[in-house]
């Protein structure tokens, strides 16, 4: 839609030539500036609105991910300090999946792949080492972020140079920082999780040697002194562990009966976690065996020479009829005397037990259980609800399920306790408010392009608009200032001054003509104006005569 029309343009011109060069220039230097910010609304109303992509980025991870939005066609915005990068809003997940698809960003220094680049020639022992060392840091750096809670971390390995003396040899140290998201922490396990891989990656290095402070500068690592609270924590937690093992048994087997949200169970578990060793060595003596015998015998002949008196006649040879002398017949028989000796050894292996008894921690020593049972609901003749409490007889069965569930013992101090209650209703939760009209999604880009519309029209209709109205009525002013002297037209210009108005005339007062009207609509002019006020054009009549 054409807001000047062509007639109107030579009029514009005419009006802007009559301005002095003073106001020529205003009115060009407010028209320039109509302009530029009317376009430069319109470019702030398609401007994306940028949101936060990523924070905190190292100058690699920065170059990285521009250089996956380059090839991805998603438009950034990057800060001064190449730290923070920014996407439009409607594109921040998609890219953030684009970037987690090729691993970015990283978040730790490089790695192994240190190792890989060309070291070159006369690169000292010492600066291996150091690279070494480097690489390690950042693939344990790497390992730890890779927990779901940490954003980020860095480790510093401490490893002492070797010594050829045993006592002089010192044990590496290592410092991890773990950067947490928000709202999120590490447990003790997670904590010690970490101080076991960082030890077991580096040699000699015991997990007491391993400190972990968060973004906070908290310890997480608990101290050695503390040990014994470990091990109570875990014992709690085992605790724990079989109490809601228990409490399951127990709303299983009575959830069905009494209905879904009708029973509440609590159980109550003594647990000793004393560790005992015995060892026992016993003997039987009624079962006892040979284990070795050893026999020994021996037997000795001796020949006898000059037995009997000693004397001449113990020398001589007897006769042949000569009775032998009493004691001496073994002698002169020529039979040699002997003797004997036998050893009998046996060793015996008496029954022997040897029994190591080890009574391993965690045995319950007593259960104390708490049941509470809803009222039975029923529905009355209307079809109305009504609580009937239980009687005697249905709670006594329920606590013989219980105590089958659990396991009674009654010689080791169990106890059970089932009462019924009626449980109180809770009130209705409230549902959420709807968003209010401003807190809906988009409302604030129509807002936006509202706004925009509002002011371009602004300038176009209450700047520019009027500015060109008020010099079209400039340029109307000079041909009707050229008409020549007592001419009708020329007379009804000269009434004009007083009561009529170029650019908008009153109520029933007649409108001058243009300079290119021909001379009858002038002269039907002229006669409309004496019959309307035949006083003023008289005195214009007699101003014409005084004049000439």
């Amino acid at each position: 839609m054409a807001l000047v029309k062509p007639e109107e343009m030579v009029l514009q011109s005419r009006g802007f030539q009559n301005l002095s060069w003073l106001r020529q220039i205003g009115l060009m230097v407010g028209l320039a500036a109509s302009v530029a910010i009317g376009i430069g609304i319109a470019m702030w109303s398609q401007t994306p609105d940028y949101r936060l992509l990523y924070s905190n980025l190292n100058e690699q991870d920065a170059n990285a991910v521009v250089q996956a939005l380059q090839q991805a066609g998603i438009k950034y915005q990057l800060s001064s300090d190449a730290s923070t990068v920014m996407v439009p809003g409607n594109q921040v997940h998609n890219a953030r999946l684009k970037l987690a698809g090729q691993g970015l960003p990283k978040g730790v220094g490089a790695g192994f792949e240190l190792l890989d680049e060309n070291q070159g020639f006369g690169v000292s022992q010492f600066m291996e080492k150091a690279r070494y060392q480097r690489a390690l840091e950042g693939e344990l750096a790497r390992t730890i972020a890779s927990i779901n809670s940490v954003r980020s971390a860095r480790v510093h390995l401490a490893i002492p140079k070797r010594s050829a003396f045993v006592r002089a040899r010192k044990k590496p140290t290592a410092s991890v920082t773990v950067d947490l998201y928000a709202g999120r922490s590490l447990n003790e396990e997670q904590v010690a999780a970490i101080g076991h891989m960082v030890a077991a990656s580096v040699p000699d290095m015991e997990v007491e040697q391993v400190s972990i402070i968060d973004q906070k500068g908290r310890l997480l690592t608990t101290p050695d002194a503390a040990g014994g609270l470990r091990i109570t924590a875990t014992q709690f937690a085992h605790r724990k562990q079989v109490e809601d093992y228990y409490i399951s048994r127990i709303e299983d087997i009575l959830t069905p009966i009494m209905g879904v949200g009708a029973v509440r169970a609590q159980v109550n578990a003594d647990i000793d976690f004393t560790m005992t060793e015995t060892t026992r060595e016993s003997y039987d003596p009624d079962l006892a065996a040979v284990r070795s015998e050893q026999t020994s015998e021996e037997k000795t002949m001796t020949p006898v020479k000059g037995l009997g008196v000693p004397g001449s006649l113990a020398n001589q040879p007897q006769a042949d009829n000569a009775q032998p002398v009493e004691g001496e017949g073994a002698a002169r028989d020529g039979a040699s005397p002997e003797s004997s000796s036998k050893q009998v050894t046996r060793n015996y292996e008496l029954d022997r037990t040897i029994s190591h008894i080890r009574a391993g921690g965690a045995a319950i020593q007593r259960l104390s259980v708490a049941v509470v049972v809803d009222n039975k609901v029923t529905l009355n003749e209307d079809g109305e609800p009504v609580s009937t409490p239980l009687s005697e007889e249905e709670i006594g069965r329920l606590t013989t399920l219980v105590k089958d569930a659990i396991g009674f013992d009654g010689e080791r101090g169990d106890t059970v306790s089932v009462i019924n209650t009626p449980f109180s209703v809770p009130e209705p939760v409230e549902e959420l408010p709807e968003p209010s009209f401003l807190e809906r999604e988009g409302i604030w880009n129509i807002a936006r392009q509202a706004l925009v519309i509002g002011l371009v029209a602004f300038l176009i209709f209450g700047v520019l608009r009027p500015v060109m109205r008020e010099l079209a009525a400039k340029g109307k002013a000079v041909p009707q200032a050229a008409l020549p002297a007592g001419s009708a037209a020329a007379a009804g210009a000269e009434l004009g001054e007083d009561q009529l108005t170029l650019s908008g005339p009153q109520q029933g007062a007649p409108q001058l003509p243009n300079a290119g009207d021909a001379y009858e609509s002038n002269l039907n002019t002229a006669r409309t104006l004496a019959s309307q006020d035949p006083k003023r054009v008289a005195q214009v009549v007699n101003n014409w005569v005084v004049n000439e």
